[in-house]
């Protein structure tokens, strides 16, 4: 079986993550809505710690990378991991690269003790439906997730 190095990602790569923050909202057809910033990635991830993120390497060369946070469950009370983001650049897809970087996020989650791992994939991207199938995962067809925007939340609270 591959080897596969991993790195966690520091404030020297914020222009690489908002790459590949790019590269997955290409993927979804979502581009346009990207408004993330190198500034706003060093501020929010790296000064205020709120996300962590990790890459797989080829060789010196990041192919992938997984973007998550702690989140809390009442209910099994503990920490758990939302996996707000898993991309592998399409050049190096089938390779393992997804995979491995799924399974070191569970491994961290593990590690750290949390309760679950979670995360959202859009009902039309089968390939990635499939993956997460594949590794065990079961989807929550009973919820659904609601959202309110910065203006919606401005507009609600003044």
């Amino acid at each position: 079986m591959k080897s596969f190095q991993f790195r966690y990602a520091t404030e020297d790569d914020a222009t690489l993550v908002l790459e590949f923050i790019k590269g997955i909202a290409t993927y979804e057809n979502m581009l346009d809505q990207v408004v993330n910033t190198e500034e706003m990635i060093k501020e929010v991830i790296f000064g205020k710690g709120n996300a962590e993120v990790i890459f797989v390497l080829e060789g010196e060369k990041e192919v992938g990378f997984a973007l998550f946070f702690h989140n809390y469950s009442t209910f099994v009370g503990r920490s758990g991991i939302h996996l707000e983001d898993l991309f592998v650049w399409p050049e190096y897809r089938g390779k393992g690269y997804g995979k491995a970087l799924f399974c070191e996020v569970a491994r961290i989650a593990k590690e750290r003790g949390c309760g679950r791992m979670e995360w959202t994939c859009l009902d039309w991207n089968t390939p990635s439906i499939n993956f997460y199938l594949s590794m065990g995962a079961v989807p929550m067809d009973e919820w659904t997730i609601y959202r309110l925007t910065a203006d919606q939340i401005n507009e609600l609270v003044g």
